[in-house]
Order: C-alpha cells, then sequence, then structure tokens
C-alpha cells in the first residue's frame, strides 16, 4: 500500500523560516498547483505502471500459496505442519509464524490450501517453481502459485469474450536509415545523464545529430547485430527502439532488475539476465534468465538456477556468471543456441525451445565451446586428464546430428583459446603448451580448414617459440591474420596467410615489422587495413597499416584512449576515452588512412558504439564488379565532394567576413568614445584642442651635434 506524505503547517512554516520567505506576504490561496498527486509531472516509468499494473510487485512477492493439501481434523493438524514445513524449509528461509493452514471454523478441518512466507521472493519463486507438482501421495498433488498472481487470476472473466481487433497501421521502416543520401553511418554516444543518436557527417567535420534524450537508459545501450534496434535497460526490464530519426519504442520485456542483454544474430530472438542476492550468505547468487521473442515481446522460455549452475566455460558478466551464458549459432535463422554445464553440452533449437533430441550432449571435462560464424558446427575443447594420460583434444561437431567432423589430440596443454574466422572458413586454435621441465609455457597455433575436404590441420610455430602472444585477429572476410608477439612495451607484428601463390595448402608469413608500441589489433571490417594500437599502459598509440602493401600509412596519438571501433563500412575509426579517466573524456574520429577528421570533448563519457549494417544484399560477383569499375560510380560523389569543397570554402569566407565585421565594430566603438570624451579632454588641457593635428606647430629645432674630438698636444718650445 503507497503511504502519503502529509507536511503540517508548522513544517512548512520551518521550511520557510530556513529559507528567508515571510508567509504573511504570501497569499496562500492565489497558489495553483497542477491537478493530480504527480502534480502534472509524469515520469518515464509512469506508463509502464498504467499498462502492465499486474506485472509489478504489490508487497506479497515473498509469499506463495500451496493448494491440494490433505484436508484434516485439528488432531492431524500438527503433523501436517510439519511435513510441509520440512519441504519447504529445505528450499529457502521461512519467515516465523510464515506458515498459516485456514481452517474451517463449523467442522475444525483444515481447508486444503496454506500461505508460506519467505524472506525474499527469490526463494518464493524458486518454492513455485521447486514444487509446483509435487506429488504428496496419489491423491494430493500441489498446486503452487505466487500471492501476488492471485488477484490476476480473480480479474479473469468467467465468460470468454473475443478480443478486440485493432486496425492495422503500418509503422515505420525501420531499415529506412541505411538509405541516407550521403551514405552517412550513425553511432551513439552516452555522456552523463544524456544518450545522443548521430550522423557521422565526416565531409562536414561534425558529427549530424539525430535523436537526444535524457534518462534513456539506467545502465547501457546496445544496438542490435543488423542495427535495427537500440536496446535499453531499466528497473523493470529491457526496451527496444527503432527508426531513423524517431526512435519511437517498438517493445518491452519485462525482467525486474535487468543486468544484462544479448541478442541472437538474426535479431529473433533476446536473451536478457539478472542476478539476485540470496538471502543465506553461504548460498550463491540466484540467477534468472529469459529468451524473448523481440517482435511479439512473448517470454519463450526462462531458465533459473545458482550462479554456480552458470558459471562453467570462463568467467564474466555479473557474480562469476559466464556472459553470455547462451551462444548462439553463426546461421542467419537463429535455429540453435547453446550453453556449457558440468560435463555436457546442452544444445536447444528455438522452434520448441526445448533440447535437441530431448537430452545433452555428454563431453567429459568439457571448458569451452564456440559456434561457427556461418554455419551450425561446434569447436568444442577438452583438458588433459588423468595427469596427462588422456590428452587434450579439440573437436568439430555438426549440429543437429552431433556428428564429429574432426578431432585433434594435443598434449602438455596449459591453456587453449579458438578463434573463428568471420566467413567460417578457418578455425585457429591457440595452444599454449608446457615446456618438458613443465617450468615454462610456449604458443604455437592449430589451424584448421573447415570448407576444405576432410578439413585439413596446419600446425604453426613462431620463429621464436618463447615469444609470448599479445593478440590474434583473422582478417574479416579474408584470408589473412595478424599477431602480436614477443615482450612489452615493443612487441613485435606479424602478418600470415593462408594462401600462397605456390601451394594454397600452405600457410605463409607475409611480414613481421619489428618494435611496434601495440597490445591490440583493429581490422577494418571491409578488410586490408588494420589499426596497431597501444591502449592502457601505451597510453593510445595508433598506427594505421595497409596490409596488402605491406606498409605504414599513418602513427597518430590519441592520449588515453581506451576503446576504437571501425565503422561498419570500414571507412572510418572511432577511439574514444572514457570516464575510466576524469580527463580529456571524448572521442576522435579518423580516416581509414589516419587522418584526424574531428575530435568532439564530453565530461562523464561512457559509450560510444557504431550503429551496425546488415550484410550486403548484393552477390559477390557483383560487389567485384562495382570494385572493378569503381570510378564510373565515384563521379557522383567526386562532385558531391565538389561541393562540399566549396561549401567548406564558403563557411572559411563567412568565417573572414564576420571577423573583418566584427574588427569594423570594435574599431567605430572605440571612434564613438574617443568622440563622447572629446570635451572632457580640452577642460583636462585648458581648452585646447589638442586632438586636431593642425592645433599643432612645426619649429625649426637647431640642434648642435659632435662630430668628433681629435687630441694634439702643442710645445711651448
Amino acid at each position: 500500500m503507497a503511504s502519503e506524505v502529509m507536511m503540517s503547517m508548522e513544517d512548512i512554516r520551518a521550511a520557510g523560516s530556513r529559507l528567508d520567505i515571510d508567509f504573511s506576504e504570501v497569499d496562500l490561496d492565489s497558489i495553483r498547483l497542477p491537478p493530480g498527486d504527480d502534480f502534472g509531472i509524469i515520469s518515464d516509468d509512469e506508463d509502464l505502471k498504467e499498462e502492465e499494473e499486474l506485472e509489478f510487485e504489490v508487497g506479497f512477492g515473498n509469499i506463495i500459496v500451496v493448494d491440494n493439501l490433505p484436508v484434516v481434523p485439528k488432531e492431524k493438524f500438527d503433523k501436517l505442519e510439519g511435513v510441509i514445513r520440512k519441504i519447504y524449509s529445505q528450499i529457502g528461509v521461512i519467515k516465523d509464524d510464515g506458515l498459516w493452514m485456514p481452517v474451517d471454523l463449523d467442522t475444525g478441518k483444515t481447508l486444503g490450501y496454506c500461505f508460506i512466507e519467505y524472506n525474499t521472493p527469490q526463494e518464493a519463486e524458486l518454492a513455485k517453481e521447486k514444487t509446483n507438482g509435487y506429488k504428496l501421495d496419489r491423491s494430493h498433488i500441489f498446486a503452487v502459485n505466487m500471492f501476488d498472481d492471485i488477484e490476476k487470476f480473480m480479474k479473469v472473466p468467467d465468460e470468454w469474450a473475443p478480443p478486440e481487433t485493432k486496425p492495422y497501421t503500418p509503422g515505420e521502416n525501420l531499415q529506412h536509415w541505411l538509405t541516407d543520401e550521403k551514405a552517412r553511418d550513425q553511432f551513439v554516444i552516452r555522456a552523463g545523464s544524456d544518450t545522443e543518436v548521430l550522423w557521422n557527417d565526416a565531409r562536414q567535420l561534425k558529427p549530424d545529430p539525430v535523436y537526444k534524450r535524457s534518462f534513456w537508459t539506467d545502465s547501457f545501450v546496445q544496438w542490435s547485430p543488423l542495427g535495427t534496434y537500440l536496446a535499453t535497460l531499466h528497473r523493470q526490464g529491457a526496451a527496444v527502439w527503432g527508426g531513423a530519426t524517431t526512435f519511437n519504442r517498438l517493445m518491452r520485456y519485462a525482467h525486474p532488475q535487468v543486468k544484462l542483454i544479448d541478442f541472437s544474430p538474426g535479431e529473433r530472438f533476446l536473451v536478457t539476465y539478472s542476478s539476485h542476492e540470496p538471502s543465506n550468505p553461504r548460498d550463491t547468487h540466484r540467477v534468472v534468465l529469459n529468451i524473448f521473442d523481440v517482435r511479439s515481446g512473448k517470454l519463450m522460455r526462462d531458465f533459473k538456477g545458482s550462479a554456480d549452475e552458470f558459471a562453467i566455460g570462463g568467467t564474466g558478466g555479473v557474480s562469476g556468471v559466464s556472459w553470455p551464458v547462451f551462444r548462439w549459432d553463426g546461421g542467419k535463422d537463429d535455429q540453435y543456441f547453446a550453453r556449457i554445464g558440468k560435463n555436457v553440452v546442452s544444445v536447444y533449437e528455438t522452434e520448441t525451445f526445448t533440447l535437441i533430441d530431448k537430452k545433452s550432449m555428454k563431453v567429459e571435462n568439457v571448458m569451452d565451446f564456440s559456434w561457427s560464424p556461418t554455419d551450425p558446427i561446434l569447436a568444442l575443447f577438452v583438458p588433459e586428464l588423468g595427469g596427462g594420460n588422456q590428452p587434450a583434444r579439440v573437436s568439430l561437431v555438426q549440429i543437429p546430428s552431433k556428428e564429429e567432423l574432426r578431432q585433434k589430440n594435443l598434449f602438455s596443454v596449459s591453456d587453449c583459446k579458438m578463434y573463428w574466422q568471420s566467413n567460417g572458413e578457418y578455425l585457429a586454435v591457440k595452444v599454449d603448451r608446457y615446456t618438458k621441465t613443465k617450468k615454462s609455457t610456449y604458443t604455437g597455433f592449430e589451424l584448421f580448414r573447415i570448407k576444405e575436404r576432410d578439413i585439413p590441420i596446419e600446425v604453426l610455430e613462431l620463429e621464436n617459440k618463447n615469444d609470448k602472444i599479445i593478440a590474434f585477429a583473422w582478417e574479416p572476410k579474408g584470408h589473412r591474420f595478424a599477431v602480436i608477439h614477443g615482450d612489452n612495451p615493443r612487441p613485435d607484428v606479424s602478418f600470415y596467410s593462408m594462401r600462397t601463390a605456390h601451394n594454397t595448402g600452405r600457410v605463409s608469413k607475409l611480414t613481421t615489422i619489428k618494435g611496434k608500441q601495440a597490445n591490440a589489433l583493429f581490422w577494418s571490417p571491409a578488410g586490408r587495413f588494420i589499426v596497431l594500437a597501444g591502449l592502457k599502459g601505451l597510453n593510445g598509440q595508433l598506427e594505421f597499416y595497409n596490409v596488402d602493401d605491406l606498409e605504414t600509412m599513418a602513427t597518430a596519438e590519441h592520449f588515453m584512449a581506451t576503446d576504437i571501433e571501425w565503422d561498419p563500412t570500414g571507412r572510418y575509426v572511432a577511439t574514444s576515452v572514457t570516464s575510466v579517466h576524469e580527463m580529456e573524456n571524448g572521442f576522435n574520429i579518423w580516416s581509414f588512412n589516419g587522418k584526424l577528421l574531428y575530435r568532439i570533448l564530453k565530461d562523464h563519457f561512457f559509450q560510444y558504439s557504431w550503429r551496425p549494417r546488415p550484410p550486403s544484399l548484393l552477390s559477390p560477383e557483383k560487389e567485384e564488379e562495382i570494385s572493378k569499375n569503381l570510378k564510373k560510380y565515384s563521379k557522383k560523389y567526386e562532385a558531391e565532394d565538389q561541393d562540399v569543397s566549396l561549401q567548406l570554402s564558403e563557411q572559411e569566407r563567412e568565417k573572414r567576413k564576420i571577423l573583418k565585421e566584427e574588427w569594423e565594430r570594435w574599431i567605430s566603438e572605440w571612434k564613438r568614445l574617443q568622440e563622447e570624451e572629446k570635451l572632457e579632454r580640452q577642460k583636462l588641457r585648458d581648452g585646447e584642442a589638442s586632438d586636431e593635428e593642425e592645433e599643432y606647430e612645426a619649429k625649426e629645432v637647431e640642434v648642435e651635434e659632435l662630430l668628433d674630438v681629435s687630441k694634439e698636444i702643442i710645445s711651448f718650445d
């Protein structure tokens, strides 16, 4: 029940005296406040409360109702209560006097149901989940509901009425932003309490505002993988927005205290995650995962359990949970998703949201897995078992058949990481191995050629096996990869190709560039170009490198840069300094070849993210044809560039004109002041009008000038 806040006149007078307000001079009857408890100020959450009132807690979220209990007389009451308490106290802490079993006053018998109050709503939810359908005996199967749901059930009408059919109104074209005449890209930033979507107008050397909103999200924003939606997070759940300029809300997804979200690659589904502290400090956090249909908002499947159940396969996210918990297959249809468990990999299909073949894949001691970006193929990593008697292995498994396509045994392994190339053509497995003495490790790569017959594997070891691998990255849509290796602060960067002119089945080294201040690699989405970056301790060193010509295009620095992101077309690079640092917050936009185009400073800068683009609808042949005939297509843009250049020149001329006008205004102002003070100056000079030149009389003045001094001694003899 909501409590009203009342102020007495004494409180009002006391507040007035603190603010030096004399109420004797104030006509209180003349004050008119806006109607309503909120005085006409509606919060962003108000519409949620109006439309989805039943989804909000009304104060009894920690109480469950257990139905279908035995109806017993007074003498058996204590025994039944003891059985129920024993069952439900295993799940959570029942409050003192938290178990109430109503009794019929006429017969003295129980009514066949009871209320149980837990310390937390999470325990109550878990109790409902675990015991709904619990079979006490043949005649009594528990039906468990949340107390808050009872009111909702009571409001269901006795007679069915067909839902009201609303007339169809076509929505906004959510891909319209892709038709921008200037072929610009959008990005979103968060700074302070504001979230802004802007065009990157590199020709005008500035961002062009699209949409701005304060307190749009409670934590962060996230684009969907194809750029259709922008997701925001709130206390009640997540929401998605879309459009080119309007950004209307398209759908909401109820999930209280949501902390993380993840879209499926084809944008069909949204996974939301929350973690709740247990009432017993010895227990782990309780995790809730929901999977929604993005367009309809329908909850397709939920997963609940302790954080320990979702922590296998690495750490990250919140409370040690591996994020994302569910990893999606690389196909555009979003057919499968999987999670890793203890000795199992559970693969679900989205037609029914159930396990494939209704059972998980048993993989003893499985530690990590990843999907091919384009095909339903799983790569699994299993470490060594039995003190090295059973080697580590990487397996490629086809889904849904669960057939093993390829397996590679690995010996003396200390760690393993898997990297897929974006087209799913290659898989690189970085393997850290122990030396014979087991006192140190060295690194090598197992390179799988996925699309070739029988999936051949190559082993690649660096020339110096003891070099530490700092970073690895595949060229998007390409056959090359880059490796940063060696010791900080000036490691080497090597480039390799999976193709050679003489032998297409061998990996070959293209070049090694020595002594670079780099610890991160950022390939252009179009390939060919890469940024070698020195982040964190290397203070934002940048090198723009052309891998086709194996030459550096530019070196630069964005001091204290924390993040680097290419735009989806590979034309521009954004480097940013987020509020991890207190100074120089903001972002820079660079051309692909390292020219700084513009710089924007923003206090309390939190996030920069380009809006992704969906894959091109053109065939590879058409793209190749356009690439070959680029000059024909570029004439239009050259003319536009000329117009922009003239416009920029015009802007420069306009700036000079404004400066000249300001100078002339300044001169005329001083002349005006001089005229105003003329009489005052004459008085000070006893009436002499000394400002005028003719008042002065030129006189000739004789000046004696000593030209030379000579000394002569005269003799008197």
